[in-house]
């Protein structure tokens, strides 16, 4: 291989590496929903905090935070599974607990009050971890974590979704959407 072939190399693999470009960026998708939609499967994870309200009950109605183990301790029940269930599906188990043996004719409805938090590293001003609310796009969490540094990529960011291995890169735009318990990088352009 000659000087000329592996400077050619050289620039392209350097090309490959800016940026993350090299890489498959995603630009459509689940992400990709306009802000306006209502979310309506969101399934609970470890950190999020649920408000219980039995009717007639104040002793057992207050909030409750989802547990490393995945579960949320209710009055008199206990533990109940929570992670990856809606939070109908929980409100519905605990009222059928507290029907077994424990009130008669139980009304229970439950709420999400408080969601885990994201995290945002890289080059931006701020990095860390940040309270999540609906409708927060990457726009909004880079503006949370005080901005681009000035040597940041502004075209593609990388985002790992809570309990994958992987973080995959999609292409900023104003649409581009953040779950509960992602890890947001910016990467650093090089030109």
């Amino acid at each position: 291989m000659g000087i000329r072939s592996a400077m050619l190399l050289c620039v392209c693999a350097l090309l490959a590496a800016c940026g993350g470009r090299g890489a498959e960026v995603i630009s459509t998708g689940d992400r990709y929903v306009s802000n306006r939609a209502v979310v309506t499967d969101y399934r609970l994870g470890i950190g999020d905090k649920v408000r219980l309200t039995v009717f007639r009950e104040p002793d057992m109605s207050g909030e409750f935070t989802v547990g490393p183990n995945g579960t949320v301790a209710l009055p008199l029940i206990g533990a109940t599974p929570a992670v990856g269930r809606r939070v109908e599906e929980v409100a519905a188990e605990a009222q059928a607990r507290y029907g077994d043996g424990y009130l008669r004719s139980p009304q229970v409805n439950m709420e999400v009050t408080g969601f885990r938090p994201f995290f945002i590293l890289g080059e931006v001003t701020a990095p860390g971890q940040f309270p999540y609310s609906i409708g927060l796009t990457a726009f909004n969490a880079i503006a949370t974590a005080q901005g681009f540094t000035p040597r940041a990529d502004r075209y593609i960011v990388h985002i790992r979704r809570e309990g994958a291995t992987v973080e995959e890169n999609y292409q900023l735009t104003p649409d581009l959407r953040v779950y509960p318990g992602d890890t947001i990088r910016v990467g650093e352009r090089f030109f």
